[in-house]
């Protein structure tokens, strides 16, 4: 109508639709990183003085400044590598920098800090749950460290229960009674015979202390696992270990198995007594051994040398065990004084890695005990 100054057409919404969010995809990226070391404390910067092995390209960054400083005459702005010590202790708390006693009294580095919030390699090292009567009531015998007792309600009491529950009441380990559908949630279904005990990470023995106490012993013994990946296959060695008189285990610590819940139960406790030591290298671990004054036998069906007829069982020796697909590896194939092979009559092609090892095992100590 005549006055009206109003637009019919005027558009009172906007061209754009409605606003999508990100739907918290971006939210990580917000978060902050935590707090940032100091520079001497990080393995990428010039300014790095710690105690791990100095990167290659922090050394290059390094002897940089050091010429940019000559040319001008200054003191070069760079760390003293070796000066402070930025090694985890084990144990005492995960990234607490405080360090926790190894078995006899060791403490073993776990590596460069990083700041909080910073990508690392996460650790698969937490408390483990020893299940069975046996693995309990055997680590309880050799007093491994322990923080907690679950027994299912209803459980048949007899002589393994009641020796648990008595020590682990002297020893001052809480006892929790919980129901057995709650303990086949914890374990994920597996057999565990109404108990259950909580401990910490395994102690690992330091590889030179290993060789060294075995040295000690009359007619030493040890087995090196060549890439064993099933902690069933483990437990089982250890166990054959235990059970004919040798004197430890080691074994690569990346793409390999450790020491498991699932390894304690197959050991049937023998973990607790068997000294366990895990080495970056295996095959300088062998060749350290070597140097020690042991001869080192690969099992390998195709080798030279019959077990029947291995002279070198009576010295100090190491038993060198396969993986379980493909055996043993080239270099530490190579690595060993000779390969041994297991007499079978039949056409089986190979035999079980935890199989072999006790094979071998049993022929090693007959040959000792008797000749």
């Amino acid at each position: 109508m005549p006055g009206n100054s109003r637009n019919a057409s005027k558009r009172v919404t906007s061209k754009k639709g409605a606003s999508a969010g990100s739907g918290g995809k971006n939210r990580a990226s917000l978060k902050g990183r935590g707090k940032t070391l100091p520079a001497d404390e990080r393995p990428w910067h010039k300014g790095y003085s710690g105690t791990e092995k100095l990167p290659e390209k922090t050394a290059r960054k390094q002897d940089k400044e050091r010429r940019a400083a000559a040319a001008e005459g200054r003191a070069p702005k760079i760390g003293i590598p070796g000066t402070k010590d930025t090694t985890w202790g084990r144990g005492g708390g995960r990234g607490t920098g405080r360090p926790a006693p190894q078995r006899g009294g060791r403490m073993q580095s776990r590596g460069p800090r990083i700041a909080p919030g910073r990508r690392s390699n996460p650790t698969k090292e937490g408390p483990e749950l020893l299940l069975g009567r046996n693995p309990v009531v055997e680590a309880l015998r050799a007093l491994v460290p322990s923080t907690a007792l679950y027994v299912a309600q209803g459980i048949d009491i007899d002589d393994r229960v009641s020796e648990i529950v008595r020590t682990a009441g002297d020893r001052g380990i809480p006892i929790l009674e919980i129901s057995r559908n709650e303990l086949d949630r914890m374990t994920g279904g597996v057999l565990h015979q109404g108990v259950g005990l909580q401990v910490p990470p395994f102690a690992y023995e330091n590889f030179d202390d290993l060789v060294a106490a075995a040295m000690e012993q009359t007619a030493p013994l040890l087995v090196a696992l060549d890439g064993v990946t099933d902690p069933r296959n483990l437990g089982a060695v250890i166990r054959s270990v235990a059970a004919f008189g040798a004197h430890g285990v080691f074994m690569p610590e990346r793409r390999a198995a450790g020491i498991t819940a699932t390894a304690w139960r197959t050991s049937a406790g023998a973990a607790a007594r068997v000294p366990v030591s895990q080495v970056v290298n295996l095959t300088r671990a062998i060749k350290a051994a070597q140097q020690a004054g042991f001869t080192a036998i690969g099992l390998d069906a195709d080798g030279e040398t019959d077990l029947y007829q291995l002279e070198a069982a009576v010295g100090p020796l190491i038993v060198v065990v396969g993986s379980e697909g493909r055996g043993l590896s080239r270099l530490v194939g190579e690595t060993c004084d000779m390969r041994v092979s297991i007499p079978m009559v039949s056409t089986v092609e190979s035999l079980n890695a935890s199989v072999a090892a006790a094979v071998t095992l049993a022929e090693v100590a007959r040959r000792r005990t008797y000749g």
